[in-house]
């Protein structure tokens, strides 16, 4: 039987075996070793693409381990290393975006964390996003962005951080200047659970949720 590597699809020849007595096999091409079928279902090569897509439609990481049947620690390890490996897009030049900020937890609902995310008013794309206390750092890692994207105007509601890191030529607190970033944070709500206003699911990890969120983001 013909076995195809499951990264570039060149064909494979027997390398020995592996310590449970399964047939190992070697590309020809990419040199990376592999077995026919595997017992553990993490080392599946869709494995991957299943996580995103879960990730995506909301499931919690306990249920999306019991239906790939794979432990919660190997897919909190692979959360993180999918979202590493994705990059903030690249900003065009002269938009209007929108800014706005959610309010989540992180192990325990006492200690409160935001969400503050840039949306592209037109595509309606999120283009930048940091998470962390209420403060100016945080607020100034996404508005910063905007400001060396050259932005042509920026929206916010009335938090008075804006005022300081803003400048009033580009600012602008209108009404609904903000309604398609106040559309997307119900639609979070939704679909993330961890994002819910009311709910006993939040994050346990501040990496974790930075990790869903690029994955939710940009992939």
């Amino acid at each position: 039987m013909e076995i195809r590597c499951n990264y570039c699809n060149e064909k494979c020849i027997k390398n020995g075996f592996q310590s449970n007595g399964n047939q190992r096999y070697k590309c020809s091409f990419c040199r990376k070793r592999q077995q026919s079928n595997y017992t553990y279902n993490a080392y599946k090569h869709s494995i991957n693409q299943e996580i995103i897509q879960f990730t995506k439609e909301g499931l919690g990481i306990r249920s999306t381990a019991r239906i790939l049947k794979i432990s919660t620690t190997t897919l909190l390890k692979r959360i993180i290393t999918i979202a590493t490996n994705i990059h903030q897009p690249i900003i065009s030049k002269g938009k209007t975006y929108e800014v706005d900020e959610m309010c989540t937890y992180i192990r325990h609902k006492r200690n409160f964390i935001w969400l503050v995310y840039a949306l592209e008013k037109e595509s309606k794309n999120i283009v930048s996003f940091n998470v962390g206390k209420r403060t100016n750092k945080t607020l100034s890692r996404v508005v910063d962005t905007l400001k060396l994207s050259e932005a042509k105007r920026i929206f916010t509601d009335r938090l008075k951080n804006y005022r300081y890191l803003i400048d009033e030529k580009l600012h602008s607190v209108k009404r609904f200047g903000t309604n398609h970033i106040e559309r997307k944070n119900l639609t979070l709500r939704t679909h993330l659970k961890r994002l819910n206003r009311r709910t006993i699911c939040f994050s346990k990890s501040m990496s974790i949720l930075v990790s869903i969120l690029k994955i939710y983001f940009w992939y």
